[in-house]
């Protein structure tokens, strides 16, 4: 059965994955092309796939070692070029969703932390805080003596950095009783 949506060909979607990838702020892996594609139930991901691949085959997409997927700048030429042959609904669809991905992108940059095993059986914990340019508002690190630990510090501080800043801050400024 034939799934209800816009999409209804392969160059369509070679179309979105263009359309999508242009409004991305980094490059990411190829499950966050494919979470933004599937905005229409109409792709397949095995349509998916074969669109995304001839795209890199062709030039209009890049795949670095890591995994990473971007447009290049004969994708976005062409991708503009063929904009208006994609639905309104799926154009304003693809904007909403890659715009919440590019939210989550700017986090994951903001907000950064790291668990490495130390000497000695304990655990190095790195938290860092940048702010929009990628400065670092805050860092810090500290031993703890088992994983679990490491880990719950890195929940909690991936949970709510902002608050942590604050009450350091506040700690910090603040005028001893001595």
């Amino acid at each position: 059965m034939e799934q209800v949506g816009f999409i209804r060909s392969k160059q369509e979607i070679k179309y979105l994955i263009l359309y999508i990838a242009e409004r991305l702020i980094a490059p990411v892996p190829i499950e966050g092309i494919q979470e933004l594609t599937m905005c229409d139930p109409a792709v397949s991901f095995f349509d998916f796939s074969e669109c995304l691949s001839y795209l890199v085959d062709t030039g209009h997409m890049t795949c670095s070692e890591d995994g990473l997927y971007a447009i290049t700048a004969k994708g976005v030429q062409n991708g503009r070029a063929c904009a208006q042959e994609l639905p309104y609904s799926v154009r304003r669809n693809a904007e909403q969703l890659t715009e919440a991905y590019n939210q989550r992108i700017k986090r994951q940059k903001q907000v950064q932390s790291f668990i490495t095993p130390g000497k000695s059986g304990t655990f190095h914990v790195a938290l860092c805080f940048n702010d929009d340019e990628g400065g670092t508002l805050w860092h810090l690190e500290i031993n703890v003596p088992q994983e679990a630990e490491a880990k719950a510090l890195v929940k909690r501080f991936q949970k709510s950095p902002e608050k942590l800043y604050s009450e350091i801050t506040e700690l910090l400024f603040r005028k001893s009783e001595d």
